[in-house]
């Protein structure tokens, strides 16, 4: 396995406690009327928070308000989780219960052709 960094360790480790998530969408987003692309979930506090790739960013937003370093892929079928200090993604991060959602959630005001 390749190296990673002592912020992302603590999500390989056994007995690991779950981060309950903030809500179903960006907690941003959901509050000014936001659209999103796809979630992350912070995860030191669980904090929902739009990807870069949305309008806003807020998951990023998130990480300079709180210095919080590891975020991860708050999608059904994504097994990631990003470290922003160091810049580094792992792939195959086993979500714990209740840290996925069971479906994607879509910003409530988006439009879908």
């Amino acid at each position: 396995m390749a190296e990673i960094c002592a912020h992302l360790e603590p999500l390989d480790e056994p007995g690991r406690k779950p981060v309950t998530p903030s809500g179903r969408g960006c907690k941003e987003c959901l509050e000014a009327g936001g659209e999103w692309v796809q979630l992350r979930l912070c995860m030191s506090c669980g904090h929902v928070g739009c990807c870069d790739s949305s309008p806003n960013k807020h998951a990023t937003k998130h990480f300079h308000r709180t210095q919080h370093p590891v975020i991860q892929a708050f999608e059904p079928d994504a097994d990631w989780a990003y470290c922003y200090p160091d810049e580094i993604t792992i792939d195959g991060v086993e979500a714990l219960p209740g840290e996925k959602p069971p479906r994607h959630y879509s910003a409530p005001h988006a439009q879908h052709p």
